[in-house]
């Protein structure tokens, strides 16, 4: 029976050279087993400042722990490490990307929920995890969820996003179902995961919130300076190719 990893990290910062600082996970055996890591680490570079303002981890919290390598979890997701079970985060490349500067080399099956859930709810102005933990509702049901498997929540934590995108990944798994009929819904949101989304609107500079397919007409080379010159996700990326393409 496939295994399934939910994962976030706290990391030193954004950049290359930064490393991870906490790691929280739920592994799903079945239905009644879930297992549950919350772990601080020590990271070969500082943190940098403006990192401790979103998590607010500091030096003095992990001065005292292991490395990465020496959490449980590291040893975990290294032993489920197979086709057949599957590795869940919000925005995977991000923490992917993490995990394999700790020497991870992934064979899990993928499912990005940032990605899915633009997919299945493209009319949300937002897809960040927290903007969906509220639009979603899934506020009203963390508490007792929380409850049963022991976790404190607590704003931009590791294992408190996890939760959320555990009941997240419900919703999707639902939305899925609905919009799929007879499809394996994992099996369908690791599709998805795949799949470039062709983005609506803009969610940043000076076209926010507006339609991508007027701009295109109105301010083409607006739309050809945004491609070559900004460091864009792949969803942007190939939504302005595609509108570049299209000749509209």
């Amino acid at each position: 029976m496939a295994k399934y990893v939910l994962f976030d990290t706290e990391t030193t910062g954004n950049q290359d050279q930064d490393r991870i600082i906490q790691v929280g996970a739920m592994i799903v055996y079945s239905k009644d087993e879930i297992e549950v890591f919350d772990e601080l680490c020590l990271a070969p570079v500082p943190i940098s400042i403006e990192a401790m303002e979103v998590h607010n981890i500091t030096p003095d919290l992990i001065a005292d722990k292991g490395l990465y390598d020496e959490t449980d979890f590291a040893l975990r997701v290294q032993q489920l490490n197979q086709k057949e079970n599957y590795l869940i985060a919000h925005n995977i490349s991000f923490d992917l990307a993490m995990l394999e500067k700790e020497g991870f080399q992934n064979h899990y099956t993928l499912i990005d929920t940032l990605r899915c859930a633009k997919h299945l709810i493209p009319d949300s102005p937002n897809h960040r995890l927290q903007y969906l933990r509220y639009a979603l509702e899934i506020y009203q049901i963390e508490q007792a969820e929380a409850g049963k498997l022991g976790i404190t929540i607590k704003a931009h934590d590791a294992i408190g996003d996890v939760l959320v995108m555990k009941l997240l990944l419900t919703k999707l798994v639902r939305l899925t179902q609905e919009k799929f009929p007879g499809v394996n819904p994992m099996q369908k949101l690791a599709e998805l995961t795949q799949t470039p989304v062709l983005m609506k609107t803009f969610k940043f500079g000076k076209y926010k919130d507006r339609e991508i397919a007027e701009i295109i007409n109105e301010d083409r080379g607006y739309i050809t300076w945004m491609r070559s010159n900004l460091d864009l996700d792949e969803d942007m990326q190939f939504t302005l190719d595609y509108y570049l393409a299209s000749g509209m």
